[in-house]
């Protein structure tokens, strides 16, 4: 037989001879036409499971369908229907995909008539009044008892009420398929009278009121409930396999046997535990989380050094030596997988890095490109604020609410068994009552410990080594000594202001651009504007400040891009006519901006005497901060402001106290003067050791009113012996050195090993004097030479009331 096309309709009675009019999935107009083709004729086949038109396959329909004559297709308050009568049964031997709808080959079925005639009618009349009287006892019955009357045979009438009887749809498709008309009569009756023994039911239960009747009212509920999960389990029969599922998995999962055992344990416990049983809940989501663990390696991707150099050099500008040092780290990676049948069949354990830096730099995202350097799954973990132990460990199974840790649920998230998880933050963990989240995280970053790491959740040993962990903090000050002991440092420094031009330039712009909906056709920025934006905007050692700028920067051309027109400060019109392009110039970057929002110190002019030039480090960058000290009349005491730490005072304590040693013999009255030590800005916190040596040259100055000169900073740490040591921070320190217009730079002679790490652009543009004490800081900063010290600074006239008895013949 020709082809027709098929119409799909779920969960309903298809039977021969009825009138029909049916909800269906929306029919497009290709449909319509071909229906119209068709003379009006098309197959309704029934499916298997509901399922949306686009995710119809030929493996959904039922074989057997009703050829329907369609008078009508409309759009009702439920969507699309079709009305129309069917007429013979067919079976549908083909079915073809063709542009999105089906057609199929069908052959007529002929059903056996095996009842007389006056037996159907005696049947039909039986079913009318059985329904009649059950309508009759319903509200609103009297629009159904008319209808009833008016039905002229048994198809039509289990077409129109089995439709509201108890019957799944293997049972409706049951009516179809049978070729008896007795045989259908008899499953039309079934069906009747289950219906009418619940509607009994239903009547009874709302008029028992005496204690027996409560009884049953409760038995008869219990009943209910019993069939209705009955019925849940046809719908869902896949819930009647998760016990066989379970077992299925585990022999499929490879576990260690160890563990296979104590799986096999836990689900005997489930199968004997009731569905609503205490237990049955939480034995089920352990059984879930562990058998969706994996417990084998796999096949661990071959690591390409030349492909890592490119991901990590395509995903960040600059960080030369962080890059180099990630590279090492792959290379003894892949050397040690290469040589791990030399080395009892596992490759040696690594080191686990932590990277360290300002917000912005990119911590986070070389963690996402060492993973796909690796070709491995990557996983962020963040940690910050973790106060609870069992955020990392995880909680006893015992506990109502019990959830893995942090580390166990991002390995099943993952997939596999050797993801690259970075845990960010690291330096944000924080002990409490509930336990200390870091040193949680001893056994699981400790290569010679994480081979059987033990979730509490999971309470069976699971092997962590095949993890590549990567950690992120933004100061490893914090990180308590245990932990940072088990990491290797790699500090992300600030980039410099050239590295900020070139990753706006390179990468940010077209973020920007794609983030707001726009095209370089549409808006560009300039190379002086950039710099501007950089310059007088941000106060970063990242990049997320200047992101943040570019994009207001982006939004605020997008509004005159859609208005049509752009604002003209300039001219004294409002708006003029838009023209593509706009450009983002240096002299136009404050009408998007507004006025600049950071204001950094620059070299000063003419400083007085007592005024020098400090170097400090901030998460932000390097800074320029200025030491001024003068002098009052008092009883000999310091002032010190300006918003300063302990750490700080004690530099300033220790820098007036060398002042006041060296200037001895100079015939110099400290008594009768109070000094004060002010270090602008007074509303920032400041602190550290580093400004030592610039306290000790501003008190100098003040003492011998020689101005230092303006051009000239310093940093470093000072003790009383006069001693330059050691600062942190050199090159963020030297890149704001240079911002400011300052010209020469006095360092501890110990931190010359650290030029290596500046920028070569910053170093051109400075002269570098490394010192070890203060009497080269002098000659440096003033052009004079500190006085001689005395063997002792005190006048001895009695030395035998100050010595032991047994020692005044040395004297």
């Amino acid at each position: 037989m020709a082809a027709n096309i098929i119409l799909a309709t779920y969960d309903t009675v298809l039977l021969p001879d009825v009138d029909y009019r049916l909800g269906i999935s929306e029919i497009d107009e290709q449909e319509k036409s071909r229906i119209k083709i068709d003379g009006g004729k098309a197959i309704l086949l029934p499916l298997k499971e509901e399922c949306k038109k686009e995710e119809l396959k030929k493996e959904l329909f039922y074989p057997l369908g009703v050829l329907i004559d369609i008078e009508d297709i409309g759009e009702g308050p439920m969507g699309t229907y079709i009305q129309g009568r069917s007429r013979e049964k067919v079976r549908v031997n083909e079915i073809h995909a063709i542009d999105g709808y089906f057609e199929g080959d069908w052959e007529t079925v002929d059903e056996v008539m095996d009842v007389t005639f006056a037996g159907e009618e005696a049947l039909l009349e039986r079913f009318k009044k059985t329904a009649t009287s059950l309508a009759s006892q319903m509200r609103g019955g009297e629009y159904a008892v008319q209808y009833i009357r008016k039905i002229g045979s048994v198809n039509e009438f289990a077409a129109a009420f089995c439709q509201f009887f108890d019957m799944t749809v293997e049972e409706k498709y049951a009516l179809l398929k049978t070729d008896s008309f007795k045989e259908r009569g008899l499953l039309v009756n079934e069906a009747l009278k289950r219906f009418e023994a619940t509607i009994d039911l239903q009547i009874k239960l709302a008029n028992a009121d005496d204690p027996d009747a409560k009884a049953y009212k409760k038995a008869a509920i219990q009943k209910q409930i019993g069939l209705l999960e009955e019925a849940l389990s046809e719908i869902e029969p896949e819930e009647e396999e998760d016990e066989d599922s379970f077992e299925n998995r585990i022999a499929k999962a490879g576990m260690p046997d160890e563990v296979r055992k104590e799986a096999e344990s836990v689900l005997k416990r489930l199968k004997r535990e009731s569905p609503n049983g205490a237990e049955y809940n939480s034995l089920y989501e352990y059984m879930e989380f562990i058998t969706q663990l994996k417990w084998q390696v796999g096949e661990t991707p071959k690591i390409d050094l030349k492909k890592a150099e490119r991901i990590l050099n395509r995903d960040h500008y600059g960080l030369k030596k962080v890059k180099e040092r990630i590279l090492q780290y792959l290379a003894v990676m892949a050397l040690q997988e290469e040589n791990k049948e030399e080395n009892g069949g596992e490759p040696k354990k690594g080191t686990i890095l932590l990277l360290v830096g300002a917000p912005g730099t990119g911590k986070t995202s070389m963690g996402r490109s060492i993973a796909e350097a690796l070709g491995r799954k990557y996983v962020r973990i963040s940690l910050g604020g973790i106060r609870d132990e069992a955020e990392i460990r995880g909680h006893r199974r015992t506990y109502i609410g019990a959830m893995p840790g942090r580390i166990m649920d991002g390995i099943k998230r993952s997939g596999v068994m050797n993801p690259v998880i970075v845990l960010d933050e690291v330096d944000k963990l924080q002990a409490s009552y509930n336990g200390d989240p870091s040193a949680a995280l001893l056994e699981v970053l400790d290569p010679e410990q994480n081979t059987t790491f033990e979730d509490h959740y999971v309470n069976l040993p699971y092997d962590l080594s095949h993890v590549v962990f990567i950690c992120t903090a933004n100061t490893w000050s914090t990180i308590p000594q245990p932990l940072l002991d088990r990491l290797e440092v790699i500090e992300l420094p600030g980039y410099t202001p050239d590295e900020h031009f070139h990753i706006a330039k390179e990468h940010l712009v077209k973020q920007v651009l794609a983030e707001t909906g726009l095209s370089k056709k549409e808006l560009r920025f300039t190379d002086g504007a950039l710099k501007k934006i950089i310059s007088d905007y941000t106060m970063e050692a990242g990049v997320r400040g200047l992101k943040k700028q570019l994009l207001a920067v982006c939004r605020k051309a997008a509004v005159s891009i859609v208005g049509g027109q752009i604002e003209d400060k300039e001219r004294e019109e409002q708006a003029t006519p838009l023209e593509l392009p706009i450009v983002i110039r240096e002299k136009n970057v404050a009408d998007y901006l507004g006025n600049k929002k950071f204001i950094h110190d620059k070299v000063r002019k003419n400083n007085p005497a007592g005024v020098v030039t400090g170097l400090a480090w901030t998460q932000a960058g390097g800074e320029i901060l200025f030491i001024e000290s003068v002098a009052m009349k008092g009883t000999g005491q310091i002032h010190l402001t300006g918003q300063i730490g302990d750490v700080m005072k004690e530099s300033a304590e220790t820098a007036v106290s060398l002042v006041k040693s060296t200037f001895m013999d100079e015939e110099l009255d400290f008594k009768d003067k109070d000094l004060h030590i002010h270090i602008p800005e007074g509303a920032v916190p400041k602190d550290g050791p580093s400004a030592g040596i610039t306290m000790f040259t501003a008190v100098t100055s003040l003492v011998t009113g020689i101005r230092v000169n303006p051009e000239l900073a310093m940093t470093g740490e000072i003790s009383l012996r006069g001693q330059v040591l050691p600062i942190g921070g050199l090159p963020e320190k030297l890149m704001a050195a240079v911002r400011a217009g300052i010209k020469k730079v006095l360092i501890p002679k110990d931190n010359v090993r650290d030029l290596d790490d500046v920028p070569k652009e910053t170093l051109e543009k400075l002269e570098i004097v490394p010192v070890s004490d203060v009497s080269e800081v002098i000659r440096e900063a003033l052009h004079i030479s500190l006085p001689k010290h005395r063997t002792s600074p005190f006048t001895l006239k009695n030395s035998k009331k100050l010595l032991p008895a047994a020692n005044t013949q040395a004297l």
